[in-house]
């Protein structure tokens, strides 16, 4: 039994998170992930992977869940784009399903422009001059769909900066750092988690 419960979108976002959480400290022994596949299936109550996951909730063998989703943009996606959005359609389903109580929610994306996804996250980590120069290839590239561009980030970055892939010490990763360990159940302070997922 795994008391503790990441649902996510992709492969990509679980190979982040579990690198987070060594950074962190917090052992993978007792945190299960359910990876959705993609963002419209976190609103979908009746999906496969909720069917699974709730019997063990109400069964008590899970105690917390964490969603990790992302923004998206609003501009491309009126209903579920933007990180009021995301969070607003979230909550209805995580009441739909009845976990409130048990239930965290971080949403992805630039801290800035408030869109985009972990990749974006990652992107706004990085020194300002390195930043500009992938940001300059995007924009000439002009690849417009979301896995085309978040390969693309993802593939360069690791490229370019395998020695360094992430600086999870940067203030951008805090609230969600403060998440895992919540999840954990390590004494966090609930004013450290209550700040928006975009403070500076």
């Amino acid at each position: 039994m795994k008391p503790y419960v990441i649902v996510c979108e992709g492969k990509t976002d679980q190979a982040f998170l579990e690198k987070l959480l060594i950074h962190c400290q917090i052992s993978k022994e007792h945190i299960d992930f359910y990876v959705m596949g993609d963002k419209s299936s976190f609103f979908k109550p009746e999906n496969k992977k909720y069917r699974e996951l709730l019997p063990k909730i109400q069964a008590d063998q899970v105690e917390r869940v964490l969603f990790v989703i992302d923004a998206d943009c609003f501009e491309k996606d009126k209903k579920y784009g933007g990180v009021e959005n995301t969070q607003r359609e979230l909550n209805l389903i995580i009441q739909k399903l009845d976990i409130t109580s048990i239930s965290k929610v971080f949403i992805n994306g630039d801290p800035k422009t408030k869109i985009g996804y972990l990749e974006s996250l990652i992107l706004a980590t990085i020194p300002a001059e390195q930043r500009v120069c992938i940001e300059e290839f995007l924009n000439c590239s002009q690849f417009q769909s979301k896995e085309n561009h978040k390969a693309i980030v993802n593939q360069i970055y690791n490229i370019a900066y395998p020695s360094k892939p992430c600086d999870f010490e940067h203030q951008y990763f805090n609230v969600l750092k403060n998440k895992l360990r919540w999840l954990a159940g390590q004494n966090i302070h609930h004013i450290l988690l209550e700040f928006t997922e975009f403070s500076e």
